[in-house]
């Protein structure tokens, strides 16, 4: 008898034991939302997913003691994908917006963009500044910094807003849309030489920008840690390093 009960209290320490841990092991899962946006996430030839912000949130991670995990979001609901605690942070090249920065609470920037216009290398002579750009059919991704500009820049009387930046740039080369508004890290690596838009390119920029991550308003305590972690990556020149890896100008 003394042994049964011996081995149900055991059974009930096991358990208590797991249901107290299951907190923990939730609060080391770092779920970062993010888009497929080269250079700062995308698939390599492997289909593992990389990039800039890839990497830079996997080192901020392991300062923190956490794994990251990455969850595809929808880019034009965002917020409230954040607010729902779907995700723990917003971390894709996102611009440092008034919208932005009313929705989260933003960390410290880290890298400088730009809004671009791409279009045909052809045509690029035949418009010097935003004004030569009217009448143009454009696309650019809904909710997006580059709709923004367009908007901004009255550049809206033919817009079509698609799911992604990627989308954006299909439009143009399938002749749906004139020209595109995306962000200049994304354009320097998809009209590169050797890429599927190699006959594209771009010289007007609409606006100038910087990147930063966006937290829940009251994830203050989430937030200073990632600081931290990001200014401890800068000084060991990490960042640096991920910055001439993948081509980026750092806001630091």
């Amino acid at each position: 008898m003394k042994k049964i009960i011996a081995l149900l209290l055991a059974m009930v320490m096991v358990f208590a034991f797991a249901a107290c841990s299951k907190p923990n092991d939730t609060a080391e899962t770092l779920k970062i939302g993010y888009t497929i946006y080269e250079p700062m996430n995308y698939l390599d030839a492997d289909g593992k997913l990389t990039g800039f912000d890839t990497e830079f949130a996997e080192a901020v991670c392991e300062k923190l003691g956490k794994k990251a995990e990455f969850i595809e979001i929808n880019w034009d609901t965002k917020f409230p994908t954040l607010d729902a605690k779907q995700i723990d942070c917003i971390w894709n090249g996102m611009t440092i917006s008034d919208e932005v920065k009313k929705n989260c609470a933003v960390s410290t920037a880290y890298v400088k963009n730009a809004q671009v216009v791409v279009m045909a290398k052809d045509k690029l002579d035949t418009y010097k500044d935003a004004a030569s750009l009217k009448g143009l059919k454009f696309a650019a991704e809904a909710g997006s910094a580059g709709e923004a500009a367009i908007k901004d820049n009255g550049l809206d009387e033919k817009y079509t807003p698609v799911a992604a930046q990627t989308d954006a740039l299909l439009a143009v080369a399938g002749g749906q849309a004139d020209a595109c508004v995306i962000d200049i890290t994304m354009a320097q690596a998809s009209t590169a030489e050797g890429t599927s838009y190699e006959k594209y390119g771009y010289a007007i920029e609409l606006t100038s920008e910087e990147y930063g991550i966006g937290f829940r308003l009251e994830d203050k305590e989430l937030l200073d840690a990632v600081n931290k972690a990001i200014d401890e990556l800068a000084a060991e020149g990490k960042l640096d390093e991920l910055a001439k890896k993948y081509n980026l100008a750092l806001a630091l």
